[in-house]
């Protein structure tokens, strides 16, 4: 199963990355993308063990965006294309088997050029424009709406783009699978046990059950 909820990592420096990993890993984070995709591979190599052994220690999954060679090096649990290649296939050859794909898709037509694909979950956006990429058109409550019924997938569809813990609820009335956040959870780590409430992801429903 994919869960519903994944920290986007964030830093101005390589090791702005993986303290906030670590403290997403701590926080209760399920899921983790590393998102350093601007780096060489050489350079990001070593980055990407110390993150594998991170996650590793705190049993959180760990994605590797855009690098999938590095992803199958270092045994990531996955590797999470914001570059949607030409050739999936080739990218899953190259994995393990037991190996994640995950991809981003901005628009309706991208979402369904993709899913036919070899993924196992679909980040949809932006809910929000963000100043990183201001051109991009937001999807908002209508678009997510749209997009999910259209789809009609099983394929887990996960939102991203500035969402707040406020939004959560409204989100999750498109049908949305889950959420993709960086900043909020960056912002405050302890974030992490109230998005899983709001989306009734397994922790919580552990944390309800109590002995008599």
């Amino acid at each position: 199963m994919i869960p519903k909820l994944h920290y986007l990592s964030q830093g101005n420096t390589l090791q702005e990355h993986l303290g906030n990993i670590q403290k997403a890993c701590t926080s209760g984070a399920e899921l983790v993308v590393l998102q350093l995709q601007q780096l060489k591979a050489k350079k990001l190599l070593p980055f990407a063990e110390e993150a594998r052994e991170m996650t590793a220690h705190f049993q959180t999954r760990l994605m590797i965006q855009d690098h999938y060679k590095i992803a199958k090096t270092i045994k990531a649990d996955g590797i999470h294309l914001e570059k949607n290649p030409s050739s999936f296939s080739t990218i899953r050859t190259h994995l393990y088997s037991w190996q994640l794909i995950g991809a981003t898709a901005y628009h309706l037509e991208q979402a369904q050029q993709l899913l036919p694909q070899e993924i196992d979950y679909l980040y949809l956006g932006p809910y929000k424009n963000s100043v990183e990429n201001p051109t991009t058109k937001a999807l908002g409550i209508s678009g997510l709406t749209l997009l999910q019924e259209a789809l009609n997938t099983a394929t887990p569809l996960l939102a991203f783009g500035e969402i707040d813990l406020q939004e959560v609820k409204e989100i999750l009335t498109t049908g949305i699978s889950g959420l993709a956040v960086d900043e909020a959870i960056t912002k405050n780590f302890n974030s992490i046990r109230e998005f899983h409430r709001l989306l009734k992801a397994s922790s919580t429903q552990e944390q309800r059950h109590s002995f008599q």
